[in-house]
C-alpha cells in the first residue's frame, strides 16, 4: 500500500535512510522535517507491507527561470528485504500522479554514478539521462 507519510513513520524512514541510502539520521530529525513540509510544495509517500513501512519517496516541486516547473525526487529507497517487488515503481507512480495533479510534467532526480543497478531501474521507469554533472557541496559555518 502506498500512502502519504505521517509523523509516526519517522522511525522507519530514518532506518531506511541510514541502512539503504547511507545517510545516518534519527527518527526525531525525520519527524521534525516531516512536520515542516509544506503540503503545496513537497510530498513524502511511504510503502507499507504487512503494517511496516518498507520504502519511501520524497519529492518537491521547483521552479526554474529557463524551463517549465518540475518535481525533483530528493530521496527514494526501499528496504533490502522488500526490493524487486514493484514497490519502487509504485512509489514513483505516486509521485508522477501528484506531479500531474499539480500540472507538472517533468520529474528529475540525481543518482550516484556507481549505483548502476538503480540506474537500470530508473531507465526502466522511463527516465533518460540528461547530462553528466559533478555535484558540489559547501558547508557554511
Amino acid at each position: 500500500m502506498i500512502r502519504k507519510a505521517e509523523i509516526r513513520d519517522s522511525r522507519a524512514i530514518s532506518a531506511i535512510c541510514t541502512e539503504e541510502l547511507g545517510y545516518p539520521c534519527n527518527a526525531q530529525f525525520v519527524a521534525q522535517r516531516l512536520s515542516g513540509l509544506k503540503p503545496d510544495r513537497a510530498r513524502v509517500f511511504v510503502a507499507e507491507e504487512d503494517g511496516l513501512v518498507v520504502g519511501f519517496v520524497h519529492a518537491e516541486k521547483y521552479t526554474l527561470l529557463y524551463q517549465p516547473d518540475r518535481v525533483n525526487i530528493l530521496g527514494l529507497a526501499v528496504s533490502d528485504r522488500s526490493r524487486r517487488q514493484g514497490i519502487g515503481k509504485q512509489l514513483l507512480e505516486a509521485v508522477e500522479s501528484w506531479a500531474k495533479e499539480n500540472g507538472i510534467f517533468y520529474l528529475r532526480l540525481n543518482s550516484g554514478s556507481t549505483r548502476t543497478e538503480v540506474h537500470r531501474f530508473y531507465r526502466s521507469m522511463g527516465f533518460g539521462e540528461e547530462r553528466e554533472q559533478i555535484r558540489f557541496l559547501k558547508q557554511l559555518k
